[in-house]
């Protein structure tokens, strides 16, 4: 699919440096239209919709703020570690208003793994499908999202 000149936008202000200092592509040199295009079919062949992956974020994270920054406990086998940081971020996508610096923190104690993610990433999976460039120290895959946090897929 061709890139249109306001995914060209979007693209530049997540580059290093404009909204955060990484930015959200890392190395990834494809289109912004391209990553989105991969992440979403990845979603849909396992039958799951990108509101269901930031919905079980976000459920963890309410789990998680009662630690009020401490590790805790959340059934059936997790550690949550919610950790408010001062300031807030703009949607690179445009959306209106600013979304909170959190830092979510989850270890799945049965799997023995753990995965860390933003109310950035909460937000931009749920509405646009991102889960950041290859190469972003921050990039999210959506296997370990299923896998550590444990999101039920639907039968076939």
């Amino acid at each position: 699919m061709k890139q249109t000149v306001q995914m060209r936008e979007i693209q530049d202000k997540m580059k290093p440096g404009v909204i955060t200092r990484d930015g959200f592509l890392g190395t990834d040199s494809r289109n912004l239209i391209d990553i989105l295009i991969e992440d979403d079919a990845k979603v849909k062949r396992i039958n799951l919709t990108h509101g269901q992956i930031a919905g079980r974020m976000q459920e963890l994270r309410e789990a998680g703020k009662r630690g009020l920054g401490d590790f805790i406990s959340v059934a059936p086998h997790f550690e949550v570690r919610v950790d408010m940081v001062r300031g807030k971020l703009p949607c690179p996508f445009g959306h209106p208003g600013l979304i909170q610096k959190t830092n979510i923190q989850v270890r799945n104690l049965e799997k023995n793994r753990e995965i860390a993610f933003t109310d950035m990433h909460i937000h931009i999976i749920a509405e646009h499908g991102f889960y950041e460039g290859k190469g972003s120290p921050y990039r999210l895959e959506v296997r370990d999202l299923i896998e550590i946090l444990e999101i039920e897929l639907p039968e076939e």
